[in-house]
């Protein structure tokens, strides 16, 4: 008994030793270094008498708003570094990487990756191996993270414009519920996208992203600073580990958590400035129609685009006045659909593999190339691979005359 006892006191010393050299082995943590740019004063918005242009704020910001919408766009346009805990590892090093098409806010070409596992019609985001977003970029060589061999599953996804989503936020959840088909109309039914929404700590409907995985802007931003930049913060305080191995990360990541921390002399921190450059950022502007264009309304009622692409939706009561009771000509109806064979195959907040959410056709003409991976370099692709839901749509589309194509086309381009 002694013996064993004594062998039991050395393993415990033993392990205690090697637990003391594997924490003097751990790099040092200093807080985040993130020098802001001054903030702009109280700026009058651009006058009412020029023509809206992409990348525009919001018509009807006071002076304050227009300001931190100024700051915002700095936030979202400064590159991230070491210093001011990018990574270890991420995606890109700013917002405006991925949002810059055709202006600051746009689309972008830039995919990212997705990845888990399918068995017996079960999807598995392989948390513990660094899913489902692998990260494809890091501070150090030996922190590259890849698809691992696990998975037999990859999706890419495209970048979404950002333009108009203050009022997208504004719209209330009632005017989605009732965006829902209780019987099949035309094969369409949708569902909400019921989410934890992060900034709030309730159920929400949620709107943004592929698969209507987030409901408010704040929890966007956050999502977005931590797993597209690397950003821990107050929303989403726990870093990515390569991989999911735990013990690179703390090997690399030499930078506290919460990484973007509020500024005691604004209140805010960088996700409040990049949710204040969204929240604040304008619709894209229709263009005048053409008479094919005008035609094209006609041929997209009646092909069907609308069931799911509605036009027009509201938003409601906001103490914002730019946002208040406002029309917002989306062309969604954000709800999720089972889209058959064009579904990414990634479950996703309430999402499953199958369904995504309706994307917003408004300002079309400047986020090619289209649909949730850029498979398609024109409209006329993006619609042929429409499916599951959709498919009726599609194949009414299938059977139109080459001027009542080009007359929907050109409607498209004018949204």
């Amino acid at each position: 008994m002694k013996a064993i006892r004594i062998t039991s006191y050395l393993a415990v010393a033993l392990a205690w030793s090697f637990g003391m050299h594997a924490v003097a082995q751990m790099p040092p943590r200093h807080p985040a270094h993130r020098p802001q740019p001054p903030p702009h004063p109280p700026t009058s918005p651009p006058p009412a008498s020029k023509p809206p242009q992409l990348g525009d704020p919001l018509p009807g910001l006071t002076k304050a708003q227009m300001a931190a919408w100024l700051d915002g766009k700095d936030d979202f346009e400064s590159p991230e570094t070491e210093a001011s805990g990018l990574g270890p590892i991420f995606n890109r090093d700013s917002c405006v990487t991925c949002h810059n098409t055709p202006v600051t806010g746009g689309a972008g070409p830039i995919d990212v990756t997705r990845f888990g596992r399918t068995d017996g019609g079960v999807f598995n985001p392989l948390v513990s191996l660094g899913g489902s977003l692998q990260q494809e970029m890091e501070i150090n060589p030996v922190l590259h993270e890849v698809v691992p061999p696990e998975a037999n599953v990859v999706a890419h996804r495209n970048s979404t414009p950002l333009f108009g989503l203050g009022l997208i936020e504004a719209i209330p959840d009632d005017q989605i519920l009732q965006n829902v088909h209780n019987t099949p109309l035309d094969g369409v039914v949708g569902k909400v996208a019921k989410v934890a929404d992060a900034a709030t700590g309730k159920t929400l409907i949620g709107r943004f992203g592929w698969k209507a995985q987030q409901a408010t802007l704040l929890s966007f931003a956050g999502d977005a600073y931590l797993n597209e930049v690397g950003i821990t913060n107050r929303l989403f305080p726990v870093e990515n580990a390569p991989n999911g191995n735990t013990q690179l990360l703390a090997q690399y990541d030499t930078v506290a958590d919460p990484e973007d921390v509020i500024d005691p002399t604004t209140g805010k921190g960088d996700i409040d400035r990049a949710t204040d450059f969204m929240r604040f950022l304008g619709a894209p502007p229709r263009l005048p129609p053409t008479s094919s264009a005008a035609a094209g309304r006609s041929v997209f009622q009646n092909t069907g685009c609308a069931v799911c692409h509605v036009p027009l939706m509201f938003t409601g009561p906001n103490k914002i006045a730019a946002l208040n009771q406002q029309q917002v000509w989306l062309f969604s109806d954000l709800l999720l659909h089972d889209m058959g064979a064009l579904g990414d195959g990634i479950a996703q907040g309430a999402a499953d593999v199958r369904e995504m959410r309706t994307s917003p056709l408004w300002g079309l003409r400047a986020s090619a190339p289209y649909l949730h991976d850029g498979r398609a370099m024109n409209v006329d692709d993006a619609i042929k691979a429409h499916d599951g839901e959709a498919k009726a749509a599609r194949d009414r589309y299938m059977k139109l005359s080459k001027q009542q194509v080009q007359q929907l086309i050109d409607f498209l381009m004018s949204i």
